[in-house]
């Protein structure tokens, strides 16, 4: 894995630089028979915009990934790792004993040949996918469950990873990245091993144009608008917002709100909240 940065010779290249890892195979076409139409209504509910800045971008086919790589008992192995341009982390393409070729999300420590597998008890090894009650205390996981048979749901960008910190009756402590404890069903499933692409936070964008191809449309300021735009706006050359609060053009509150509903049913699968 290694981070590029090309050469300033124009000012749209001045500091970018991209991901390049050796593990990755980017010659292979990806494998037709994985891949759907990806139909982009980007922040339209009904043709009206209701996610701000979303828009434009590449062509892209969405890869359908095996989250819950539901596969029990039947060995596979890595064909070869893939970029994925709906994702931040490189998938792999697994060919199973049985016959069938499915798409898995990586894990750092992939390589073309390994062999993987999925069990109740399956070793503790990088990329096995194994009952979060078998693995041991202080082991690092990843495309962690949060009720068993429903697939991988948390721990899924790049270089993410959960910690096992202790267990408890039927359930077990796990860390998540952002320094929260959550108590996981001891039946779920999750992957040894850290996501791939831990590099991907490294890299830097460089020009304005590189965002557009990501579908990411141009932000203005509230507080280079007016007043009758935004609530920031108005004022003699570069002001403060001058509000108790920040808002948005709306004049909701912004910036720090909480959002998380006081009575949502997950808040007693939590044992310590994340940091602030």
């Amino acid at each position: 894995m290694a981070i590029i940065v090309y050469k300033k010779n124009a000012a749209g290249r001045r500091n970018m630089s991209i991901i390049k890892s050796g593990h990755v195979d980017t010659a292979k076409k990806p494998e037709k028979r994985l891949m759907v139409k990806f139909s982009r209504k980007w922040g339209r509910s009904h043709g009206k915009i209701s996610v701000r800045h979303k828009g434009g971008g590449h062509k892209r086919r969405y890869r359908m990934i095996d989250f819950g790589q539901s596969k029990v008992g039947v060995p596979g192995k890595i064909i070869a790792l893939e970029r994925d341009p709906n994702r931040s982390a490189f998938i792999a393409l697994v060919y199973y004993g049985d016959g069938d070729k499915r798409y898995i999300l990586a894990t750092d420590g992939m390589r073309e040949g390994m062999t993987i597998l999925t069990a109740e008890q399956s070793p503790i090894a990088e990329g096995n996918r194994t009952m979060i009650g078998m693995i041991p205390v202080g082991t690092m996981v990843c495309n962690v469950e949060l009720f068993p048979g429903k697939g991988g749901q948390i721990v899924r960008s790049a270089g993410n990873a959960a910690t096992i910190t202790g267990s408890d009756t039927g359930m077990i402590h796990v860390k998540l990245a952002s320094g929260e404890v959550r108590l996981i069903d001891r039946q779920c499933y999750a992957t040894i091993g850290r996501v791939s692409n831990f590099e991907h936070n490294a890299m830097q964008i460089g020009k304005a144009g590189r965002n557009r191809w990501l579908g990411i449309r141009p932000t203005v300021r509230g507080s280079a608008m007016n007043p009758v735009d935004h609530p920031h706006g108005g004022g003699e050359g570069r002001q403060p917002v001058g509000l108790k609060h920040p808002k948005t053009p709306w004049g909701k509150p912004a910036l720090g709100r909480k959002t998380r509903k006081k009575k949502k049913h997950s808040n007693h699968y939590i044992v310590q909240r994340r940091k602030k």
